[in-house]
């Protein structure tokens, strides 16, 4: 479905991702971990076509990352990017105007799930509902690749599950599902593949199971292997 070669991307002196390549396959959960600063925004961002890359190639379903493949990818970011005077219900139709794919009765779905109210207003929305509210709109469009940047912070406990639950039950064999997240023993539950990122480029990555089978750990040991 994805695939990235020889990924670099630099901003004056700092090269934030460098020679990174890898391939997402339908019908997959991937989870994408490394630190803050390790690369894996700036990739997220390059694939959603929201910056370019410095060099390398981004092919989705074979064709360049451009205006055709953004009806194909749903990129979830770090940042809140509604406007404050809306409310959910505003949001989901800001979305229906922009993505043929996007289902207000969906939306709507995912809302219930996560007891947001549709006249919640953006501007008076805690951390934990805007990451809900996120969610929700992103998960709501039938979109073939999913991409969720940092999907559980903000978010307390009993509301993780209700976030997890919603990602799992998104999933399927035509659709891929990337996150990213410091909350790496929440992933490893419901993650097929792990892709280790540091200094910008790829260290480890492979199926999670055969992942624990060869280096007889878990993947949240391997996480503290690999960057402590």
């Amino acid at each position: 479905m994805l695939t990235c070669e020889n990924l670099v991307k630099k901003y004056m002196t700092v090269t934030a991702v460098e020679d990174l390549s890898l391939e997402i396959e339908p019908g997959r959960i991937y989870a994408l971990l490394g630190p803050n600063g390790s690369g894996k925004t700036t990739f997220m961002k390059m694939v959603a076509g929201l910056i370019k890359p410095t060099s390398g190639k981004i092919l989705m379903e074979g064709n360049p990352v451009g205006v055709q493949s953004k009806k194909m990818i749903a990129y979830m970011p770090t940042e809140s990017y509604f406007y404050p005077y809306m409310n959910c219900k505003d949001v989901g139709l800001y979305y229906q105007d922009f993505f043929e794919d996007f289902s207000m009765e969906r939306f709507y779905e995912l809302m219930d799930k996560m007891e947001l109210s549709h006249n919640d207003k953006v501007s008076k929305m805690s951390s934990g509902m805007m990451a809900k509210l996120k969610l929700a709109v992103t998960l709501a469009r039938d979109a073939k690749l999913i991409m969720l940047d940092e999907p559980l912070n903000g978010i307390d406990i009993i509301a993780r599950e209700q976030i997890i639950n919603s990602i799992i039950l998104c999933a399927n064999e035509e659709k891929s599902i990337i996150m990213s997240s410091h909350l790496v023993d929440e992933l490893e539950k419901i993650i097929d593949y792990a892709i280790f990122i540091k200094n910008g480029t790829v260290e480890r990555m492979g199926d999670a199971e055969s992942l624990r089978e060869e280096y007889g750990k878990s993947i949240v040991d391997m996480y503290k292997e690999i960057y402590a």
